[in-house]
């Protein structure tokens, strides 16, 4: 099974890197890179994360690293990264929905 990421989700990484690196660049870089690394354990084990709450639906799923919420979806041959977000913020339905049906 592949693991793809969206536009959406790199470009979330990338704001998440630049944040943290305003104190500590290579504390940035070694977050985002713990970051893709949790991503890569659910290659093998898809439903490995919880349905998100918000949308119970059982193909999008997230795993939770530190406060930071990881959303993907399950398809037949690849797992998408939809988005990488804190915890705190709520999760913007629409942009899930809306990559899921593209």
């Amino acid at each position: 099974m592949k693991l793809l990421w969206t536009k959406e989700a790199l470009l979330r990484l990338e704001e998440i890197e630049d944040y943290i690196s305003r104190d500590n660049p290579v504390a940035g870089i070694k977050f985002v890179e713990k970051l893709i690394a949790v991503t890569e354990k659910i290659v093998n084990h898809p439903e490995k994360g919880r349905i998100v709450p918000e949308l119970s639906l059982n193909s999008i799923r997230e795993l939770i690293y530190k406060n930071y919420r990881i959303v993907y979806l399950i398809k037949k041959h690849s797992i998408d990264i939809l988005t990488v977000f804190e915890g705190h913020q709520l999760l913007k339905k629409e942009e899930i929905l809306k990559v899921k049906n593209e």
